[in-house]
């Protein structure tokens, strides 16, 4: 079933309103519930009308809601149905995910070109750049988009924007009628799904416009402005349906649990943690004084990815996380020739949920040393 209105998990009262269907006993043996206007639950309305019966319900919205009942019965029919067909679900965000868009307006000199590089709009199945001139903005699909939707079929793949949460700033599986345990996330922001992130796979923001950069206070230049692009076959897309189909892998085949009894967020926890698994990290003037490291995002990062953190170097330590290569552990590091790496290596880790080449992180000495 396709619901192209958000879905509001709100009780319906019973009202009083004219007789349903003439198919009234067809109906209620196919559904198993009554059509009578008495005894009707009114599992869902559009236009102020029960979807079942036809009586009138007490709903200003006009559009199409569905009551508890109805959605849990909804969730557990396309549930076992996703399972059959050796389907998970994946939820996918728009901007920043799959692409980046900007104001033209907002366009900088150094992007004007992009102006005349833009793609036709009558076949959008070719191209990436688009300019949408009745909506004054243009749009830019990332690399390998079309690749990962296409070969991500092993997913049943709904695409949400931020304005499809029911509550404001927040997103949730209830607008797409998703059971938890069979649904993977793609977004960059984890704060949208306070009641979701163990679903969660944090992507890396796509920032093509010089715009996007400078709404994330970002002050460098953006990939236009570079006149560059991510990898299509080692961006951030390519990376993570790599992970997808481990993840798929895991839950159909590796899980010993009853198919309906498995959890997919127990193998995104999994997978994730193989990442680092033979890491043992120790952190070098990365927290600020008197933290407790163990309650820092980079350490509780480290160990999701299976990673070891600790406080003290010793001969099982295999990277120091620094940002200064003059601390006593980062001269440990090179001495003891140990990986010395930069905090960014661990967040880029945490993007592509794989071990990142540690040479591409390097740490420097401050001035001051």
């Amino acid at each position: 079933m396709s619901l192209n209105k958000r879905c509001k998990t709100e009780k319906l009262d019973d009202l009083e309103g004219p007789q349903g269907s003439t198919s009234q006993g067809l109906m209620e043996e196919k559904l198993g519930v009554s059509l009578n206007k008495d005894t009707c639950t009114h599992p869902g309305s559009f236009g102020q009308m029960c979807i079942l019966c036809g009586q009138r319900v007490d709903d200003e919205s006009g559009d199409l809601r569905l009551g508890n009942d109805e959605i849990v019965r909804l969730r557990g029919t396309d549930m076992k149905n996703l399972l059959r067909h050796k389907k998970l679900y994946l939820v996918l965000d728009l901007d920043h995910t799959l692409l980046n868009s900007t104001q033209i307006n907002h366009l900088t000199a150094e992007e004007e070109y992009l102006k005349s590089q833009s793609d036709s709009l009558q076949d959008v199945s070719k191209g990436s750049l688009f300019m949408l001139e009745f909506m004054h903005m243009m749009t830019k699909l990332r690399p390998f988009v079309r690749t990962f939707l296409k070969e991500a079929k092993y997913f049943n793949g709904r695409v949400i924007s931020r304005d499809d949460g029911t509550q404001k700033h927040q997103k949730g599986l209830d607008v797409v009628l998703g059971q938890e345990s069979a649904a993977v996330i793609l977004d960059d922001t984890e704060n949208a799904w306070p009641n979701q992130k163990d679903n969660l796979i944090l992507m890396e923001r796509y920032h093509f416009f010089a715009s996007s950069c400078r709404q994330f206070g970002f002050d460098c230049k953006s990939l236009s402005q570079l006149k560059s692009d991510e990898s299509e076959p080692d961006g951030a897309l390519a990376s993570i349906l790599k992970i997808l189909r481990r993840i798929h892998h895991f839950f159909f085949y590796e899980l010993d649990s009853d198919l309906a009894r498995r959890d997919v967020r127990q193998a995104l926890k999994t997978v994730r943690a193989e990442a680092l698994k033979d890491c043992k990290i120790v952190f070098s003037r990365v927290f600020p004084m008197k933290f407790q490291p163990e309650n820092h995002h980079l350490w509780i990062m480290a160990e999701q990815l299976g990673g070891t953190c600790s406080t003290e170097t010793d001969s099982s330590v295999t990277h120091v996380v620094s940002m200064d290569a003059g601390t006593q552990k980062s001269r440990w590091a090179v001495k003891e020739n140990e990986f010395l790496v930069h905090p960014r290596w661990i967040e880029a880790t945490n993007f592509f949920w794989q071990k990142q080449p540690e040479e591409n992180f390097p740490v420097s000495q401050t001035k001051n040393q």
